[in-house]
Parts: structure tokens; C-alpha cells; sequence
């Protein structure tokens, strides 16, 4: 491609807007164009590097005996009903009416209609297993689009779905997409971990994310420092540090207007981990308290996984109605009303604790979780902090941000049972058909190239996802012996199916040394009026800044050679 036909909007400036490196060096290479929030054009050279991911996906995809499908994006919102979907997508799913007035939606996943195609194909065992995919555009209504591509409003997924016959089908299915996208990831010059993670709205048995660390990052990763223990936080274990306190008389004691537990553990002098959290939350339409240390953060996803539902916050007024009290002064110890009570995992087998009194400025010592709360249930409720035990190994944990670019769930017959997606088994019984339902992000394979591999002058690109291989300059082309010479290279290169960005343009050596940084191409090669006179030419590696020589008759033959040394 001549850069100079080529329309390849490159900025000198950083987008006002734009906060990570990815979403900068995007812009500012004209790989994108914003339209509106989350809403991106992909310009020539964007829709290239694009197409690049695609074909490494597509490769793996096949390579598993996936069969890609198309499905369309604009869904009868009835099947999202089906399975009860619709609701708890909430506002984050585009809703429309068609001119009859039929409620339809763009879709975000494709699950349901995934299972609506199942339903009337598969009727036996005989037509399982089958893998399913496709490379779609999928719609969200993000409440707040950020990060250029990575959260996005319209975007690019690889979904796959696997339909088995039983369980240990569903697990070879599960396996064999782990490791194609293992090899997806690879291939794409990404380090990244594979961590346990929420099934969240996917639902399902057992998922797995795929995620690349990064200060960025809008999840949260959990890493051992001595083992392979990796899990998003939502998910995460550990064993908290050990605290224990004498036993002590329950006592009544006056707490005016102390509501959280610095204020109360400044006011009485005990240390925050002998204080326990009593939080108030709504699981659908039934009430829940939840209780923690003192110095430990409740984990929603946990919670919402525990309690099987969607979760919320009580508001004031539904705490002290429940409660007796204000937040502040809650606790599971005779309040207002009955509740269900459920204690992380930590506080299990702990005396001498403090909560609330269910009394406006009274708190209560003494507390024995075990004795003094009734039916009390324990799970793992906790957020995970830096330096816990590991569960694997006993060794100190890291927490840091991370970026996800695939999910793999078990899905099992969630949706299935719900849409009455059956099959008759070898016996004639008429059972649920067993799902799997597998994601990649496109833009996010890029986004997280762009993340791990740049510098201050641009970007750095591996052979197979770089746009072109080669970015051939030309410093002066009113010159006929630079044009001749770079032309004919060009030629050659062309001749040798090696993709090439030839910069033709009249501009000035800086100017095309910049552009050419910034694009980032694997090697850079330059023809000017000196190297013509020397007959020596400079070629260069962007990623490791390393340059090589070659007279003019053997010079397309190096570049070969020095693109076949490069990853």
C-alpha cells in the first residue's frame, strides 16, 4: 500500500480523551474514529490489524472442529424472555420496537438464540455433539464507554457454543476451546493467566477468564507469588490472618453518634479486626444480613453466587425498618424483625467481638458469632488484600489490575431447560441438550497487543498481527534515483507476498520517521541518496531497535531474512 493513496489519518497530538495507551496510539495512528461514546469506524489500517485477529481466530476455531455460523444481531425479545434474560440485562441491553410495534433488541451474548437454533435441529443424540460459532458485532448500553475498544457500546465477540449429550461431553467441548484459546493468545504475542471467574449473568456450573495484566485493566486479578494460583477477584480464596480475642460478657455499651468502624474502634480503643460488619442486602425481593470482620470488604459477586440471585444494597429506610436501627447501629443480634443471616467464612469459630446494638448510638461487645446468632450460615463472602495466604501454597498473594479478553463457561441446561431445547437419549427419554458458551473480545486481543507492546514513540507490532511486515521509506522521491531504487524494492517485496506500507509521499524525513514509529511495523527499511551512493541500506527492527545492511542486489533477500529471525 502508497501512503500516499492510502487514508491514514495520523495525529501528532493525544487525544484530550483518550486515558490509556491503547485508545491513544489507536487515535493517533488512524486506526479508529470515534462517532459517539463507545461507538468506533475502523479506518483502513484499523479494519486490517482487525482482520488479522480474525484470521488467527478463525484458524483456532477450525483447527477444533468449530463451524462458523452468522446469526443475526437484531433478536425478537421474546426468546430473551424465555430464559428471563431481558430482566436482569437490565438497561445494558438495546430494546426497540419494529413499525408493528414487536418488541426486538440488539443482542449483547447470543445464547438464547443459539438455543432457539438447537431446539429445532438437534432431536437426538445422534445430531450431538456440535460446536457452533461465529464473529459478530454484539450491542451493550455501557453506562459510562471508557478505554477506546475495551469498553465499548458495539463491539466485536468471537461466541462459540458447544451442545452436548451429557457432562463429560460438555467437558471435552470445555477443553478443547481452553486450549484453542491458549493457542489464540499465544499466537497474538500476549502473556496472559488463566484464573477462575464469576459465571455472573452467563450462569452455568464453572467458568474460566482469560486476562492479561495491566495497570489499566478494569478487573481484578488475584496472583500467588509462589504458585500458579490465579483467580479474578469476584472469585478469589485465601486464608485471612489469624486474630482472636478473649471471651467477654455480653455488654451494652453507649457509642453516640460513632457509626463506622474507625469511628467506634478510635472511640472504645479495640483494633477494627475485632469488629464485625453487619451489612443489610436484598437478594430479589428477600432480605439477607451479611457479616464481616471489621477490616474486610464484602464481595457482591460472591454474595450474588452464594445466594443464587441478584443482589442490592437495603436502602435506610428498609434497615431501620428490619433492623430497629440506623445503619451504622445494625446487628445480627435481636433485631426488629427476623432475618436471614449468612457470615463470611472468617469469623467462624471468633469470641469478644463488636457490632451493632440495633439501637441508635449502642453497639454491643462480647459477641460469639457461633452462639449468639442463631441458623447462622458461613461462606466465603470476603473481598481478597494483598499479602493474604495463598489457599494452594500459604504464600503471599498480589492483587493488581488485569484486562479480560476471553471467557469460557459451563453453561449445562440453564438455557436448555428454560427454552425447552430437548433431545431424545439412546433410552427415548426426552432430556435437556448440555450447553457451553465461549467468548473472545477482537478489539480487546488488539487493545492488549497495543498495551503490552509500545513505547514513548509508538507502537511495536509481532509479524502476525502488524498490518504490513514492512514499512518501506522513501526520503526523497523527487529524486529519480531514490524514486527507481524504491519502487523497485517495492516490487520485490510485492513479488515475495511480503505486505508492505510504502511511504511515497512528499514530506519531510522526520515527518515519515515519526509516522513510521508510531504505526509500529515489524521492520522498517530506508532508501535514500546516501545509502544509493554507498549502495548500503539500512534495515530496521522496530522492536528491538537492532540494523542491519545490504547492497541494493541482495537487499530484499535480507529483509526476508531479518523478518524470518523476528517473532
Amino acid at each position: 500500500m502508497r501512503l500516499s493513496s492510502a487514508y491514514i489519518p495520523t495525529q501528532k497530538e493525544i487525544p484530550s480523551d483518550a486515558v490509556i495507551p491503547s485508545h491513544r496510539l489507536m487515535l493517533r495512528a488512524g486506526l479508529i474514529r470515534p462517532l459517539a461514546a463507545g461507538i468506533y469506524t475502523y479506518l483502513p489500517l484499523g479494519w486490517k490489524l482487525m482482520q488479522k485477529v480474525m484470521t488467527v481466530i478463525r484458524e483456532e476455531m477450525d483447527r477444533i472442529g468449530a463451524q462458523e455460523i452468522h446469526m443475526p444481531a437484531l433478536n425478537p425479545i421474546e426468546l430473551w424472555d424465555e430464559t428471563g434474560r431481558n430482566a436482569a440485562f437490565g438497561d445494558e441491553m438495546f430494546r426497540l420496537r419494529d413499525r408493528k410495534k414487536r418488541e426486538m433488541s440488539l443482542a449483547p451474548t447470543h445464547e438464547e438464540i443459539i438455543c432457539d437454533l438447537a431446539r429445532k435441529f438437534v432431536k437426538s443424540y445422534r445430531d450431538l455433539p456440535q460446536i457452533w460459532y461465529q464473529i459478530q458485532t454484539k450491542f451493550r448500553d455501557e453506562p459510562r464507554p471508557r478505554s477506546g475498544v475495551v469498553r465499548a457500546r458495539q463491539f466485536f465477540m468471537k461466541d462459540a457454543y458447544s451442545l452436548d449429550a451429557d457432562a463429560k461431553g460438555l467437558d471435552r467441548s470445555y477443553d478443547l476451546h481452553a486450549e484453542a484459546y491458549r493457542r489464540i493468545f499465544t499466537r497474538c504475542g500476549l502473556k496472559f493467566y488463566v484464573v477462575g471467574a464469576s459465571s455472573g449473568l452467563m450462569g452455568g456450573s464453572s467458568s474460566q477468564e482469560f486476562m492479561l495484566e495491566s495497570l489499566h485493566g478494569e478487573d481484578t486479578l488475584v496472583l500467588c507469588t509462589q504458585c500458579d494460583y490465579a483467580a479474578n477477584l469476584e472469585v478469589a480464596e485465601s486464608r485471612s490472618s489469624e486474630v482472636s480475642f478473649s471471651s467477654e460478657e455480653l455488654e451494652k455499651v453507649h457509642t453516640p453518634g460513632r457509626r463506622t468502624i474507625e469511628e467506634v474502634s478510635e472511640f472504645l480503643g479495640r483494633p477494627k479486626t475485632q469488629f464485625m460488619k453487619s451489612l443489610v442486602y436484598y437478594a430479589g425481593s428477600k432480605p439477607v444480613m451479611v457479616l464481616l470482620r471489621g477490616d474486610h470488604e464484602l464481595n457482591e459477586a460472591k454474595l450474588m453466587g452464594f445466594l443464587k440471585d441478584t443482589v442490592r444494597p437495603a436502602h435506610p429506610d428498609e434497615i431501620k425498618g428490619i433492623c430497629g436501627a440506623e445503619a451504622g447501629f445494625i446487628g445480627p443480634v435481636r433485631p426488629a424483625r427476623p432475618i436471614e443471616t449468612v457470615a463470611d467464612a472468617a469469623l467462624k469459630g471468633q469470641e469478644g467481638l463488636i457490632t451493632g446494638a440495633n439501637e441508635n448510638d449502642f453497639h454491643l461487645k462480647g459477641i460469639a458469632p457461633d452462639r449468639s446468632v442463631p441458623d447462622l450460615i458461613y461462606a466465603d463472602l470476603r473481598n481478597v488484600v494483598p499479602d493474604d495466604d495463598c489457599i494452594q501454597c500459604g504464600g503471599p498473594l498480589r492483587v493488581t489490575h488485569a484486562m479480560e479478553l476471553g471467557h469460557i463457561f459451563k453453561l449445562g441446561t440453564k438455557y436448555s431447560e428454560s427454552m425447552k431445547a430437548l433431545f431424545l437419549d439412546p433410552s427415548g427419554r426426552s432430556i435437556p441438550i448440555i450447553m457451553g458458551s465461549y467468548g473472545i473480545g477482537v478489539e480487546r486481543i488488539i487493545a492488549a497487543a497495543i498495551e503490552q507492546n509500545h513505547d514513548e514513540k509508538g507502537m511495536v507490532w509481532d509479524k502476525i498481527l502488524a498490518p504490513y511486515q514492512v514499512h518501506l521509506i522513501a526520503l526523497n522521491m523527487d529524486e529519480e534515483t531514490v524514486r527507481r531504487t524504491a519502487e523497485n524494492l517495492y516490487d520485490a517485496l510485492l513479488s515475495r507476498e511480503i505486505e508492505t506500507l510504502f511511504d511515497d509521499r512528499n514530506v519531510s524525513a522526520g515527518f515519515k520517521f515519526k509516522d513510521a514509529d508510531l504505526m509500529g511495523m515489524p521492520v522498517q527499511v530506508v532508501i535514500g541518496a546516501k545509502g544509493i551512493d554507498e549502495n548500503r541500506f539500512e534495515i530496521r527492527c522496530r522492536k528491538t531497535g537492532e540494523t542491519f545492511q545490504a547492497p541494493e542486489e541482495s537487499l530484499a533477500e535480507k529483509i526476508v531474512s531479518v523478518l524470518e529471525g523476528i517473532s
